[in-house]
Formats: structure tokens, C-alpha cells, sequence
């Protein structure tokens, strides 16, 4: 029983010895690579690096033209009408809609596009489109549009309008016990 403790002891001191070589390791292998050059992940500032995007077009612009219509009892627009672009550029804008109702209502958005054949390169990564949005009564909201435009839009095209057309979902119709 003696023999077994004392090899139980020796592993966990040998356990214990290489987490702390592997913890220790890490700062030793920043400083290596740093010196060498390979994978840098901390400036000497120590802010974290972060490479430009590769796929992000530098050497052309699309301005992008933003519209809001609303069908029915809402106050809805862009925060901005137009934005200058380079294709791959990850961007954000942001849509305000009011409710002016007194009461809880659900809508949903529906975008266009114009030329249509943009439709294809505007690439949307977060949308409050993609989704119903319930607003209570008289409620103000912000809601973000996260996109990119594809590098591969034809460069003769060099404005996309995006258009959204935000309406009442349901009618806002209430139940009577006749029905």
C-alpha cells in the first residue's frame, strides 16, 4: 500500500510540474514569435492586432441610398441617406421606427433594391428584417442593418438604393366573443 502512494504522489507532482511548464509556456512562445515575426497577435502597445479585411475592394466606392415607407401608423426612416462604400466593407446602418399607436403592435420590413440585379451583391449579415419586431404602444426603436456588398458587382454599377417598406402584421384586428 506504501508503494502506492508513493507513486501516486510522484504523478500528481509530475501532473502538477507540467501544467505549470505549459502555463509557463505561453508568454515564452509570444516573445518567440513576436521576435521572429510570426503570427503576432498583440501590437507593442499591446492592443490586439487585426488585419485589414483582404476581400474589401479599396480601389472603387458604391454609394448606398437608404429609403423607409411605412404602411400604416408608424413613424419609419433610415438614420442616414446615403453611405459611401467599398465592396467587402463590412457596415452599419441603422433604421428608426416609431409606433404612434397606443397599443402593441407587430410589423415586420420588407426590402427592395434598385437596380434589381444589386439584390445578388447586397449581402445583409444582421437584419431587423429577418425577423416580426412587436413595438409597444408608443415605443422608439433603433434597429441595425449589418452588410456587405459582394467585389464582385459588376463595376458599372456605382449606387444601390435599398428600400424598406415596414407594415402592420395581423391587421391589428381584435377578437369579439362572436366571432
Amino acid at each position: 500500500m506504501g508503494e502506492n502512494r508513493q507513486l501516486l504522489g510522484k504523478l500528481i507532482v509530475i501532473a502538477v510540474a507540467m501544467f505549470g511548464f505549459a502555463y509557463a509556456l505561453n508568454p515564452f512562445y509570444r516573445q518567440i514569435c513576436e521576435a521572429l515575426g510570426l503570427n503576432i497577435l498583440t501590437q507593442k502597445d499591446g492592443t490586439v492586432a487585426v488585419d485589414g479585411n483582404t476581400q474589401v475592394d479599396k480601389s472603387r466606392d458604391v454609394t448606398i441610398e437608404f429609403d423607409g415607407n411605412a404602411q400604416g401608423p408608424w413613424r419609419f426612416r433610415p438614420t442616414v441617406s446615403s453611405l459611401s462604400v467599398h465592396p467587402g466593407e463590412l457596415t452599419t446602418v441603422t433604421y428608426e421606427v416609431v409606433n404612434t399607436q397606443p397599443r402593441e403592435m407587430n410589423a415586420q420590413a420588407i426590402p427592395s433594391y434598385a437596380p434589381q440585379n444589386a439584390m445578388q451583391y447586397f449581402k445583409k449579415v444582421e437584419c431587423f428584417c429577418f425577423n416580426q419586431q412587436t413595438l409597444k404602444p408608443n415605443e422608439a426603436r433603433q434597429m441595425p442593418v449589418v452588410f456587405y456588398i459582394d467585389p464582385k458587382l459588376p463595376r458599372d454599377v456605382k449606387t444601390i438604393t435599398l428600400s424598406y417598406t415596414f407594415f402592420e402584421v395581423g391587421g391589428g384586428l381584435v377578437k369579439t366573443a362572436a366571432q
